[in-house]
């Protein structure tokens, strides 16, 4: 018998790894002699270079890098391991590890000022390593500066009337009057860069970066018209023939309203003008980056799970990537969560075969994140125990 286990994280309690270590210590209670598979995931948003990097056995590296405010940070990335890296050395970065929203307190959140800087200082990181694939999961950024802190780390120069640099974030971008690329950093031509964008929104206007992420990032109304302004014109300086043609673009490409574009306080316009990336749902980057198809082949079973199963686990998330993989192959699906909302029901009609939560009763949030641990080791037990019933017969 093998069974596949391959859930995401339990968030503020567990790791994807961890995660998969107690279900495979449950099933073996009453299934010793299967076989097990464990293969942590993540559906490209927070916890998935950790996920990647214990599913492929490769490396973290940890930076001293610029935060949203300008002050140092520890930041890391990771490295995927030999076995995965095909014919291109590939690397996971998440923008909220150097640009996140969580390195600013919240009295001192103001998109106006913070910059992507950091995140650039990653790429740059791993480019001088070799890497020639770079992906970059998008979300839970402090930023509203269209990317354009990463563009400045990566040696371009983006500049106002009288040909001075900018200063960092948001509402600098009203000055902005050329982009100069001869300085680009030379191995970005050599890498593709494929970005984790799990949003549509377009970079301005009312469903755009600043009037919909930025007051969780302390923008005020006043201060959302103001950043609004400042990316159209950013936007209106990269669609220019100059700029196009510094990028070897053949005509002038505005992409300014392409789904996605206003992701990550408009990183996701950022990444496809300066790093010619691809953006694409995180679920689907990562099943094939660690090979899931392959993993669940001749599986008899396969588990998924994460921190909440509801309605919105449909759109994107990780329990429903695993079962797509696993439905393509006709292998039952169950998926555990820390909890499963009234409305998870819906999940059983599209492809998941059974739901558990682990949480025994009603409790605090700090005893239910406190005993994760325990409670799916001993739902696991319960459910392998079920399992093995049916399997006897």
């Amino acid at each position: 018998m093998k069974i596949v286990i391959a859930p995401d994280s339990f968030k503020e309690s567990l790791s994807a790894m961890d995660v998969a270590n107690e279900i495979e210590r449950g099933f073996k209670s009453a299934l010793p002699d299967a076989e097990y598979i464990k293969v942590p995931v993540a559906d490209g948003g927070e916890g998935t270079v950790q996920s990647m990097v214990d599913a492929t056995k490769g490396t973290i590296i940890e930076l001293d890098v610029i935060g949203p405010l300008g002050n140092r940070v520890q930041a890391h990335y990771g490295i995927l391991g030999d076995e995965f890296q095909s014919d291109k050395k590939t690397a996971i970065i998440e923008m909220a590890a150097a640009s996140g929203l969580h390195h600013v307190s919240v009295e001192k959140r103001d998109p106006r000022i913070t910059t992507s800087y950091g995140t650039g200082q990653l790429i740059c990181d791993a480019l001088n390593r070799g890497i020639t694939r770079i992906l970059i999961g998008l979300g839970g950024s402090a930023t509203n500066d269209g990317g354009a802190g990463m563009a400045q780390a990566l040696g371009i120069h983006l500049l106002d009337k009288s040909g001075k640099a900018l200063s960092v974030g948001g509402l600098a971008l009203n000055q902005l009057h050329s982009i100069e690329m001869q300085d680009r950093h030379p191995l970005i031509e050599q890498c593709e860069f494929i970005v984790a964008c799990d949003v549509d929104n377009p970079l301005c206007g009312d469903k755009g970066a600043s009037a919909i992420f930025g007051p969780q990032k302390g923008a005020t109304p006043e201060m959302v018209a103001d950043l609004d302004a400042a990316l159209s014109q950013y936007a209106d300086i990269i669609a220019s023939t100059a700029v196009n043609k510094q990028l070897n673009h053949d005509t002038i490409d505005d992409k300014r309203n392409t789904p996605g574009a206003g992701a990550a306080g408009g990183m996701g316009l950022g990444v496809m003008a300066f790093l010619s990336a691809s953006l694409r749902p995180g679920i689907d980057i990562v099943m094939e980056t660690v090979k899931l198809d392959d993993k669940v082949k001749g599986a008899d079973l396969v588990i998924t799970g994460e921190g909440r199963l509801d309605s919105q686990t449909l759109h994107g998330k990780t329990p429903m990537g695993v079962a797509r993989v696993a439905n393509s192959q006709n292998i039952p699906v169950i998926a555990i969560a820390g909890c499963v909302s009234d409305d998870a029901n819906i999940l059983l009609e599209h492809g998941i075969d059974a739901l558990f939560s682990i949480t025994p009763r009603a409790l605090p949030l700090d005893e239910v994140l406190a005993n994760a641990k325990h409670n799916l080791l001993t739902t696991s037990q319960n459910i392998a125990a079920l399992y093995a019933m049916k399997v006897k017969k």
